[in-house]
């Protein structure tokens, strides 16, 4: 498996196409400046990391975060990746980068959406919990926020 590593600029084209992929499920935003722009941001930011495929010509999957508001933004892997634990590496990364020991946050689908329940559980799986509803997203696809308590702080 490759492990995720930090994205820069040159992602951008990258990122770009795997957001193409995922836009059924998230709602149009390629063509959208404001995610661009945000999308730039959070790569030159370095909040923005990604799995590539062996000649680094494609992203197998990305993620977003906010560390200010401590809080996973976007997460998306390609379908072809899919259930190679890319997700969960991604997950351990951004995780890695936000602040433990105060809440972690993320809008994901909701349990009921069968295209999403991957999500779901991957979010359970690291301690997520399912804290309220979202309403829907772009696509019209409900979602949920999902929070993962602060870690004990280890004396």
């Amino acid at each position: 498996m490759h492990a995720p590593r930090m994205a820069i600029p040159t992602d951008f084209p990258l990122w770009l196409n795997l957001t193409r992929e995922v836009e059924p499920l998230f709602g149009p935003m390629v063509e959208d400046p404001v995610f661009r722009k945000s999308l730039m941001l959070c790569i030159q930011e370095k909040h923005a990391f990604c799995v590539s495929d062996e000649d680094h010509t494609n992203l197998l999957g990305g993620i977003l975060i906010d560390p200010k508001e401590n809080e996973i933004l976007w997460l998306a892997v390609t379908r072809k990746a899919r259930g190679r634990s890319i997700g969960q590496a991604l997950l351990i990364e951004a995780l890695a980068n936000l602040d433990l020991q105060r809440s972690v946050f993320v809008q994901t689908y909701d349990p009921s959406i069968p295209d999403g329940r991957a999500a779901v559980l991957l979010y359970e799986k690291a301690g997520f919990s399912i804290s309220r509803d979202a309403g829907d997203n772009p696509a019209g696809i409900s979602t949920v926020i999902m929070s993962r308590p602060p870690s004990e702080i280890s004396e």
